[in-house]
């Protein structure tokens, strides 16, 4: 059976005013991404990548184009409305971790359901669970800023995998992290994706980070000038 695409993109634009012109940020990219798909999304900077990525995530509304998100039109979606898709369905991971300071990290991870009205014993089975598997079972009681940065985004993609969705965007999700710390990381997100199933899309400039996807999509001035595929079973090897 052939894979359905969880997110399709058709002439996305973004513009935004300077002065008495418009910059063209994204000017008319397509795409689509089947679902349980690793892609990468690269380009330097000023390329679009992160405003591309808040655009499909619907984060943010398009000048011009339509995304679909889970067979969803995010364009006729008001705001609480495309919120309610992003709680059931996406997962995120920042490079700045945006945790909540106030909150240890098993309450951090536990945010998303109780945003949804859960507040459970199995919610808290669960987010126990996510730490453990991200090795943070025995700081699970400290807060934020008790936590390294590496600790902190560990904790962050136990937070993105709570819900279990369907697709998952990291925007540089180890630019703030020392190389070591980073490799972890990143090891620690493909393979979730791989346990889970989820879309995986991340924005990043680390080139070896977007090797191990199965697909990269190379933006320049706000257009794809390449977009790549590497063979499943060479990217399974890397990924061991």
């Amino acid at each position: 059976m052939d894979p359905n695409p969880i997110l399709e993109v058709t002439n996305l634009t973004q513009q935004f005013s300077s002065g008495d012109h418009k910059l063209t940020v994204l000017d008319h990219i397509s795409f689509s991404v089947d679902e349980g798909t690793t892609c990468a999304i690269v380009g330097p900077s000023g390329s679009g990548k992160t405003t591309l990525l808040g655009l499909c995530a619907g984060l943010d509304r398009p000048t011009e184009g339509e995304v679909i998100l889970n067979d969803i039109p995010l364009e006729p979606l008001s705001e609480d409305e495309r919120a309610e898709v992003r709680n059931q369905y996406v997962g995120f991971v920042f490079q700045t971790f945006q945790l909540v300071p106030t909150l240890t990290a098993l309450e951090n991870v536990m945010v998303p359901l109780e945003l949804r009205g859960m507040r459970t014993e199995k919610v808290k089975e669960d987010a126990r669970k996510l730490l453990t598997d991200v090795g943070l079972e025995d700081r699970m009681h400290h807060y934020a800023t008790q936590l390294s940065g590496g600790e902190q985004q560990r904790v962050a993609i136990a937070r993105a995998f709570i819900n279990k969705p369907r697709i998952l965007f990291a925007d540089e999700p180890t630019g703030n992290l020392d190389t070591e710390t980073g490799q972890t990381i990143e090891k620690l997100l493909f393979d979730l994706n791989k346990i889970n199933g989820t879309t995986l899309i991340l924005v990043t400039h680390d080139l070896s980070l977007a090797e191990q996807c199965q697909r990269t999509i190379h933006l320049k001035n706000g257009a794809i000038f390449k977009d790549e595929w590497i063979d499943r079973a060479e990217v399974e090897q890397l990924n061991r």
